[in-house]
């Protein structure tokens, strides 16, 4: 698993300002940072491509938001297994 900071994020999305993917974590259709360290944050790089294959099938944002809750879920599952 690779973290991807917001530029990597925006390639991967096709979003042109770190703006838009902060407006689409606020909807709870893109998954929260991590941080790793003080002022920085990354993304796990298999959501972000979950959520881009998903907006490519052409889910909903109903759909998008439901999937964004089990990534964030399974960040959970895997901090308890640590």
């Amino acid at each position: 698993m690779a973290l991807w900071r917001i530029e990597a994020c925006k390639a991967e999305t096709g979003d042109r300002s770190n703006t838009s993917i902060y407006n689409a974590i606020r909807a709870g259709t893109f998954t929260k940072p991590v941080a790793i360290g003080q002022r920085a944050k990354a993304w796990p790089d298999y959501e972000v491509k979950a959520i881009v294959r998903a907006r490519i099938a052409g889910q909903s944002d109903d759909e998008i938001r439901e999937l964004v809750n089990r990534l964030h879920a399974k960040r959970l599952d895997q901090l308890a297994m640590v």
